[in-house]
């Protein structure tokens, strides 16, 4: 994450929870909000679970309604991973009470298409899915998605 997004983060009350090699999460527990910032092109599905079962610990300890994923360091898109956390790891939050859910995508048409896409099909192929009851909304910054 770029040092000058982790001071607005600092500065906003937000701690840092948890890092990996992949990712850095962190949460302002005052303000309800997660924040998960990948930090590289790719992420092997392994590494993605370990960080959301990590960051479902911390949800499930704490009052977080809001979760904000910001995606913009990727340059590939793996359905796996998508399917997984759409499916399985949304409904799971939501029990806990996270309904906010804001992402920041890369700057990259080609994958903002393959994330509607695959996110259409999705709610096609799992009617059972949650998206119905969660606020779901796509921002272009840290400071957007915590405002919105």
């Amino acid at each position: 994450m770029e040092a000058l997004q982790e001071d607005t983060l600092h500065k906003q009350g937000f701690n840092e929870a948890y890092s990996s090699r992949f990712a850095t999460v962190y949460t302002n527990k005052k303000a309800g909000i997660l924040v998960c910032s990948l930090e590289e092109e790719y992420v092997p599905i392994e590494f993605f679970k370990e960080t959301f079962l990590t960051i479902g610990e911390i949800v499930k300890d704490g009052k977080y309604e809001k979760f904000i994923f910001d995606k913009r360091s990727l340059r590939t898109f793996h359905q796996p991973s998508m399917e997984w956390y759409f499916i399985h790891w949304k409904r799971d939050m939501l029990e806990y009470g996270l309904t906010k859910h804001r992402k920041i995508l890369p700057n990259i048409g080609w994958f903002k298409k393959a994330v509607m896409i695959a996110k259409h099909q999705l709610v096609e192929r799992y009617p059972e899915n949650v998206i119905e009851q969660l606020d779901i909304k796509y921002c272009d910054s840290i400071d957007e998605a915590i405002s919105i």
